[in-house]
């Protein structure tokens, strides 16, 4: 383990739940040359760690997590390419009475294959039924269990004889352990584009601020410059001061008709344009039909 924390920056933390051993010999196979699976006694993990402190004191981080059936996952790799190897390699596996469900579990309505001497079991679970030619029918779709809730007797018998696997077992990453920062596998879903929004985000609270409170900074610059124009260029509709960047603007004040005509010009063109086109395009094709002077029949 020393070995391995001494070769390789990063790790995920998994929880091993569930887990057989031949699954996890097939992650292990899945994970060769990028990654490699360590599972051992927590106990003898702690104590590595421990022991091992004076070389990387960052991995003290790491004590608080290793508890429960857990192992670690190192790579050198990039982290969002070892997630998916990870979270791809799962199996399908039936409910279990005691297991904690992990997501919800909903059983469609269908024509099912059992007897009519199973009615009475569905309605000792509430679920509404009716026999159809010799077999039973679940009339609506029943919600049975939620995420976070443990699976009873009653409802993993259900889901074994309606031949239900709701689940799926693999390797659950708890934690991801980069270069002396421990954090959640949330951050792994955070894009460019979220720290791109995030940072635009934080440049116009700044803007706004420093606009408010008359303190000039970076950001706030360009629309303290853009309003000291909108300032000048009214001062000078205003009076008789004149500038190059002004004269459109007095030029409307005086007679703003003008530039009605022109928008009026400008729209009407659009049109005839387009019509120019579409002509265009049909005598291309009709000259693409020609039959060059001979009819069907000549």
């Amino acid at each position: 383990m020393t070995q391995l924390l001494d070769d390789y920056p990063k790790c995920f933390i998994v929880g091993a739940d569930n887990v057989g051993s031949r699954q996890m010999q097939k992650i292990r196979i899945s994970l060769r040359g990028t990654g490699v699976v360590l599972m051992g006694k927590n106990t003898m993990m702690r104590k590595a760690i421990r022991g091992h402190l004076e070389n990387n004191a960052t991995l003290e981080k790491l004590l608080p997590f290793i508890k429960g059936n857990v192992g670690l996952v190192f790579t050198k790799g990039d982290l969002m390419d070892m997630r998916k190897i990870i979270e791809s390699n799962k199996v399908a596996a039936p409910a279990k009475a005691g297991a904690v469900a992990t997501v919800d579990v909903t059983v469609p309505a269908q024509c099912t294959t059992l007897g009519p001497e199973k009615t009475s079991f569905f309605q000792a679970l509430a679920i509404q039924t009716k026999i159809t030619k010799g077999t039973i029918e679940i009339l609506n779709d029943v919600k049975l269990i939620k995420i976070g809730d443990k699976v009873g007797a009653s409802e993993a018998t259900l889901l074994n004889m309606l031949n239900i696997s709701p689940f799926t077992y693999g390797l659950q990453i708890s934690m991801v352990y980069d270069s002396g920062t421990v954090f959640d596998l949330a951050i792994l879903d955070i894009t460019d584009d979220d720290i791109r929004q995030r940072f635009l985000d934080g440049v116009r609270n700044i803007s706004s601020v420093s606009l408010a409170i008359n303190y000039p900074t970076l950001v706030s610059v360009p629309h303290s410059v853009i309003n000291a124009f909108k300032n000048l260029l009214a001062i000078a509709v205003a009076t008789e001061i004149d500038f190059k960047e002004a004269q459109a603007a007095k030029e409307f004040v005086k007679d703003p008709s003008k530039f009605a005509v022109a928008a009026v010009v400008t729209q009407a063109a659009e049109p005839v344009a387009a019509k120019k086109e579409e002509k265009k395009v049909e005598e291309e094709e009709d000259s693409g039909d020609d039959d060059m002077g001979f009819g069907l029949f000549d």
